[in-house]
């Protein structure tokens, strides 16, 4: 019988990557965590973590027991969460966003949800998707609306495919410029046509992919400024800090003086969709809220 709390333990740690920070988050002794780890790996006769002086790996075998230690988390809390509705008579979800999705999107599409559900209770958690998506793959969460740049979703590397995920739309990134710019009144900018530029970035991970592509454009990107809002950000263009690449559906509300450039292919874009784990999918409140969600996006497109 494999112990419910070792899988817990394993969990953490793979999610902190030391044992000293899994018995942080755990308010344990990074010792108890050693031992209960040790004890699984007696359990199972096999090693589920590789320790090195950078840190602690998962092996296979430990990816999969932590897959699994998910699907128990999400089994635990789906229990729960009917026994509460049980007793309550009413059925909650819980929802997970992103800033500028959930600003933009969510809120037409919870009007639709409660409409169609008027006894749901609901809960929205303001989340970046490196953080919703393991709270959904561990059941704390129903849905993410969540993104994501090049490449596999946030935490998927390494993870089994235990996400569903429904793509909702495209988010291209727009250079945002003073009006008085003289690259201003352009219909499309290459990137590098910006390679002079100082930037001021809203998002930590746009500086990220502002470099990738900026490298694939020869240039090296002088960054002047970093905020964690894109409507900040804005404002600092706006006072002649710098240019800034933006979102699209973060461009509202405007900022006087500013002006919207895209940029030519392959421009910088994000993709915008919701995750799920399976059975939680055709759940009707979900399947309800994921539809709504998609017409929104779809407006917004059409707008």
């Amino acid at each position: 019988m494999i112990d419910v709390q070792r899988l817990r333990v394993l969990r953490a740690v793979a999610e902190h990557g030391s044992f000293n920070q899994a018995a942080t988050a755990l308010r344990l002794t990074p010792s108890a965590v050693s031992q209960h780890v040790a004890a699984l790996e007696r359990s199972l006769g096999a090693q589920v973590v590789t320790r090195s002086t950078r840190g602690v790996t998962l092996t296979r075998s430990g990816q999969i027991m932590v897959s699994a230690a998910e699907s128990v988390a999400a089994e635990l809390e789906h229990a729960k969460q009917q026994v509460d509705q049980l007793s309550t008579g009413r059925t909650q979800l819980t929802i997970a966003t992103f800033t500028s999705g959930g600003r933009l999107l969510l809120p037409g599409a919870l009007d639709r949800l409660t409409t169609a559900h008027p006894d749901t209770v609901l809960h929205v958690r303001e989340n970046e998707p490196e953080h919703s998506l393991p709270l959904v793959r561990q059941g704390a969460v129903d849905l993410a609306l969540a993104y994501h740049f090049d490449g596999p979703l946030p935490g998927q590397q390494g993870q089994s495919h235990s996400l569903q995920w429904t793509p909702l739309m495209e988010d291209p990134l727009h250079v945002v410029l003073p009006e008085g710019h003289p690259l201003a009144g352009r219909d499309a900018l290459d990137l590098a046509e910006l390679a002079v530029e100082p930037w001021v970035l809203g998002c930590l991970k746009t500086e990220a992919y502002l470099r990738r592509y900026a490298e694939r454009a020869g240039f090296d990107p002088e960054i002047r400024g970093t905020t964690t809002d894109y409507f900040f950000a804005r404002s600092l263009v706006a006072a002649g800090m710098g240019i800034s690449l933006i979102p699209s559906i973060a461009l509202v509300p405007e900022v006087p003086g500013l002006r919207t450039v895209p940029i030519r292919p392959p421009a910088p874009t994000r993709h915008i969709g919701v995750a799920t784990i399976s059975r939680r999918r055709d759940h009707p409140l979900v399947a309800t809220l994921i539809q709504a969600l998609h017409d929104q996006a779809a407006a917004l497109n059409e707008g």
